[in-house]
C-alpha cells in the first residue's frame, strides 16, 4: 500500500462512500424484508446508515489515541450536513417540509447539541458522558419505532417508494453479505483517512482538531450529501431534510457517544472548540428552526446564506490554521455578529410565519 498520505486520504474516502453504500442497502432490504416500516427505515437505517463513515472514523481514531481527529469530524459533519448540504440541497429546489415527526427531530437536534456542549464545559467527555450521549439514540429509535404507527399512509407510500420496498424478495443472505462487506470497507477506509489525516496535519504543522473540522468532516459526509442532492432531484425533499437532521442526531447521540466510551482517556474538548466550534454547531442547529412549521420552506436566497456561513466558517479555521492575526477578528464578526443576526432572523421569520397562519385561519 502507498505511503503517500494524499493518495491514501483519497483511497479511505472511496472506500467509505462505498461501504456505506453498501450497508444502506444491504440493511434497509433487510429491514424492510422483516416487516419493519419503510418510515423507520428511512429515518433510521438510511439516515444513520449515512453516518457510517462518521461512526467509522470517530470511533476507530477515538480508540487509537486521536481524540482531536473524534470530535473535530462530529461537529464539523455536523456544520457541514446543516450548512452545505441542506444549503446545496435547498439551491435545487426550494426545501418544502410537512412532516410531523422532523418537527420533533429538528429541536431535538437542537437540545443535543446545547447538551453537547454542557458536558464538555469541564474539558472532556468522558465515559460517562458517552454512556448518557448513547442511551439517548436507544431512546431516540424506540421513540421512531412507536411514533412511525401513527404516521399516514401517504408518507409510508413515501418513503417506501424512495427506500426501494420492492426489494423485500431479495434473498436475506444477500443483503446479510451487503452489510459485512460494507462494514469491511468502512474499517479499513477509516483507518486509512485517518492516518492520512494525521500524517497531513503533522506536516502543515496544523492540528487534529482542525483537520477533523474540515478535511475528515467532509470526507465523511459524502454520503450524505450524495443522498440528500438525490432526494431533492426526485421530489423527496423532506426527506433530504430529514436525512440531514438524522445523521446529525446520531452523529452527536450514537457517533460521539460511542467515541466517549471506547476514548482511553475521554475525549479532551480543546477551549477553541468549547468557545468557538461547538456554538457555531449549536447556531447553525438554531438556524434550522424554520423547516418544522408545516409548509414552511428554505427559499434559495436562505440557501445561499447557509452557504456563505459555511465558507467563512472554514475560511476562520484557514486563516486560524496560518496564524494570521485576522482569525481573531474573523472569529469575533461570526460569533457576535452573523449567528446573533441568524437567531434574529429566524425570530422574525417565525413570527410572522404565525401571524399569517393567524390571518388565513380567520
Amino acid at each position: 500500500m502507498t505511503s503517500n498520505p494524499y493518495v491514501l486520504f483519497l483511497l479511505g474516502g472511496v472506500l467509505l462512500i462505498v461501504g456505506s453504500e453498501l450497508l444502506v442497502r444491504g440493511a434497509s432490504r433487510l429491514a424492510v424484508a422483516v416487516g419493519i416500516s419503510p418510515l423507520v427505515v428511512g429515518l433510521t437505517v438510511v439516515a444513520f446508515g449515512t453516518s457510517a463513515p462518521e461512526m467509522a472514523v470517530t470511533v476507530g481514531s477515538a480508540y487509537a489515541g486521536q481524540a482531536e481527529v473524534a470530535l473535530g469530524n462530529v461537529v464539523g459533519s455536523n456544520i457541514f450536513n446543516v450548512l452545505f448540504i441542506l444549503g446545496v440541497s435547498a439551491l435545487i429546489a426550494p426545501l418544502v417540509v410537512a412532516q410531523q415527526l422532523v418537527r420533533f427531530d429538528v429541536p431535538l437536534m437542537i437540545g443535543i447539541s446545547i447538551a453537547t456542549l454542557l458536558l464538555a464545559l469541564d474539558g472532556n467527555l468522558g465515559r460517562l458522558d458517552g454512556a448518557v450521549l448513547f442511551a439517548g439514540i436507544i431512546a431516540y429509535t424506540i421513540f421512531l419505532i412507536r411514533q412511525s404507527r401513527r404516521e399516514t399512509a401517504a408518507i409510508e407510500q413515501e418513503y417506501a417508494h424512495a427506500f426501494d420496498k420492492p426489494a423485500k424478495r431479495t434473498r436475506p443472505v444477500i443483503n446479510v453479505a451487503l452489510i459485512l462487506a460494507g462494514l469491511g470497507l468502512l474499517v479499513v477506509g477509516s483507518q486509512w483517512l485517518v492516518d492520512a489525516a494525521v500524517t497531513t496535519a503533522s506536516e502543515l504543522g496544523v492540528s487534529e482538531l482542525v483537520i477533523g473540522l474540515t478535511i475528515v468532516a467532509v470526507g465523511t459526509s459524502l454520503p450524505e450529501v450524495a443522498t440528500s442532492v438525490t432526494a431533492t432531484i426526485r421530489g423527496e425533499r423532506d426527506i433530504a431534510v430529514g436525512n440531514v437532521i438524522g445523521s446529525n442526531i446520531f452523529n452527536i447521540l450514537a457517533v460521539l457517544g460511542l467515541g466517549s466510551l471506547v476514548a482511553p482517556d475521554g475525549i479532551p474538548v480543546p477551549d477553541g472548540a468549547l468557545s468557538f466550534d461547538i456554538p457555531i454547531m449549536i447556531g447553525v442547529a438554531i438556524a434550522c428552526l424554520p423547516i418544522f412549521f408545516t409548509g414552511y420552506a428554505i427559499a434559495r436566497w436562505e440557501a445561499a446564506v447557509f452557504l456563505g456561513y459555511y465558507l467563512a466558517y472554514i475560511a476562520y479555521l484557514v486563516v486560524d490554521a496560518s496564524g494570521h492575526g485576522l482569525a481573531n477578528h474573523l472569529a469575533a464578526a461570526i460569533t457576535w455578529f452573523v449567528l446573533p443576526l441568524t437567531v434574529l432572523t429566524v425570530a422574525i421569520t417565525v413570527i410572522r410565519h404565525r401571524r399569517a397562519d393567524r390571518t388565513i385561519t380567520r
